[in-house]
């Protein structure tokens, strides 16, 4: 039956950017150390040639290196195009690497300017007044209770000029009374009314008897 239908094949996962970099650097690299051999090959080569004389046989040794030469600047070429392909990848991948995050930035601000919205829709500004309005009858009803029960009720606040009059002439004839009450002795104690008496002697509401008088018995 396979071989009739065939089978499908599996589907490999196309490579990343990252993966294409790394294969194009690991490349890059096994270029580096055959520049490395060649370069040592030729160093050896031209110490030669400095102590050779000239002949066929420094003539091959200088065609050998011509030959190296040749391979090192195909290599170099090869390399500076893998570095520049690495490069462009490179840029590449940073580029995307900032998308996604602008994306990231983009739904998070999304997100968050819908919940802005659900929130301010719960507001309602009338009933914030409302609130504020109600607040404030509170607090002045608040402030008209400690007025009420810091009143003085024994003390009248304010007095006003015939009042004061009044009670200014009550004063001065309760004063006249009094005078004339004590000119008179009316109301006065009967041993301070006596002028006859001495001034030494007691008044007789006294119990005691005078120390005169208990020796004298």
């Amino acid at each position: 039956m396979n071989r009739i239908f065939g089978t499908s094949k599996s589907k490999t996962p196309a490579p990343s950017l990252d993966d294409a970099i790394k294969r194009l650097d690991d490349k890059a690299g096994s270029l580096d150390v055959k520049l490395n051999k060649l370069n040592m090959e030729l160093s050896s080569i031209q110490s030669k040639l400095r102590n050779m004389r000239e002949g066929p046989a420094k003539s091959t040794l200088k065609q050998k290196a011509m030959k190296l030469l040749r391979q090192r600047k195909q290599i170099e070429s090869q390399k500076d195009q893998l570095e520049s392909q690495s490069w462009n990848m490179t840029q590449a991948s940073m580029t995307t690497d900032n998308l996604q995050n602008t994306m990231v930035t983009i739904n998070a601000m999304k997100t968050a300017n819908k919940e802005l919205k659900k929130t301010y829709g719960k507001i309602s500004i009338d009933e914030i007044e409302n609130l504020q309005d109600e607040m404030i009858d509170l607090i002045e009803k608040g402030n008209e209770l400690q007025e009420s029960l810091s009143t003085s009720y024994d003390v009248p606040e304010d007095i006003s000029e015939s009042e004061l009059d009044a009670e200014l002439e009550a004063l001065g004839e309760e004063m006249d009374f009094e005078n004339e009450m004590a000119e008179s002795g009316i109301g006065a104690p009967s041993y301070l009314n006596d002028t006859s008496a001495p001034a030494n002697k007691l008044p007789t509401f006294i119990d005691e008897e005078p120390e005169a008088e208990k020796v004298a018995n």
